[in-house]
């Protein structure tokens, strides 16, 4: 990587102070990057929309000196992991995460997730306790209260008309794997903080040219046609049931104070989901992409909670 630009040839496998491999689980190959000692604590990291692994750069070296064992992972459909016709409903998704944990040789894992990251890892918190240590959801409140959180927030329209605007066939993933649309840079600069540096072109550039692998940007939304479409159907009513149960395990909750996609009390209203203890940082000055608007305050972040989970 020169002058901090990783390399035009390699869209996935980007250098840096970790190392890549694959791994399997739960039917499907995943593509991830870890840092730090194999026998040192998890701390397994979980990118959101239209990111991949990439967006935990800051992080990876920072908790690996910190005596961690940080592996960030690519979601399925998403970077260097498979990209399946089916599977992304949130119990598929959270059986991918609670299987990379197996497969890297653990029992249990710290799973820290930014977005749909987040959304996966409360529902893996719940749905497979045992492999789920600890929980950091990184602008993501609880599953159960998302949606209503969005119908309140002053800035609900263009919220949900995010999510609306994914469920015509074709055309948004055309979109989104077309950097002559700039539908990426857009979403990502519209998304973070007025005046925010995030994203810079480097940035762009990088998640461009791994969502414009086909077929990812299909399977990136079908994330968010689940969402629309589970609420109509059984397999959504489950996994609303299913995420009835608390979460015993502790929480952090890292929030940006201008984040234009969330509410204030999407914390508070996340609050009453779980059992175990919650903390909530804010991040002021910063949007929907703390960990990389404000890398430094979100590891601090996760720095001081870490030691408080064991």
């Amino acid at each position: 990587m020169a002058d901090g630009l990783p390399d035009p040839g390699e869209p996935v496998e980007l250098p840096g102070p970790w190392q890549h491999r694959h791994v399997a689980a739960n039917g499907a190959r995943f593509h991830v990057a870890e840092a730090g000692a194999h026998d040192a604590p998890l701390v397994l990291l979980v990118h959101g929309f239209p990111e991949l692994w990439w967006s935990w750069r800051h992080q990876l070296p920072v908790l690996a000196d910190a005596g961690y064992r940080a592996v960030a992972m690519d979601l399925r459909g998403y970077g260097g992991s498979d990209m399946t016709p089916r599977g992304y409903d949130p119990v598929t998704l959270a059986q991918d995460v609670a299987g990379v944990v197996k497969a890297l040789g653990a029992r249990r894992a710290t799973v820290v997730g930014h977005g749909w990251g987040g959304y996966v890892g409360w529902a893996t918190a719940v749905l497979h306790a045992r492999e789920v240590s600890a929980l950091c959801a990184v602008s993501s409140p609880h599953p159960l209260t998302m949606l209503d959180a969005l119908r309140r927030h002053p800035r609900r329209v263009a919220a949900l008309r995010h999510v609306l605007a994914m469920q015509v066939p074709m055309l948004p993933e055309r979109r989104l794997a077309d950097p002559e649309s700039g539908y990426l840079r857009d979403h990502l600069a519209a998304w973070s903080a007025p005046g925010s540096a995030f994203p810079s072109d480097a940035e762009v550039t990088t998640y461009q040219r791994a969502i414009g692998r086909w077929p990812s940007s299909h399977c990136a939304l079908e994330y968010h046609r689940w969402l629309f479409r589970s609420r109509l159907r059984a397999d959504g009513r489950r996994f609303s049931r299913a995420m009835g149960q608390a979460v015993a395990q502790p929480v952090l909750c890292v929030v940006g104070d201008d984040d234009p996609a969330l509410p204030p009390d999407g914390v508070a209203s996340s609050r009453r989901h779980v059992a175990g203890p919650l903390t909530e940082v804010r991040v002021p000055g910063v949007g929907h992409f703390p960990h990389e608007e404000e890398p430094d305050a979100v590891t601090r972040a996760l720095l001081d909670w870490l030691p408080t989970t064991r």
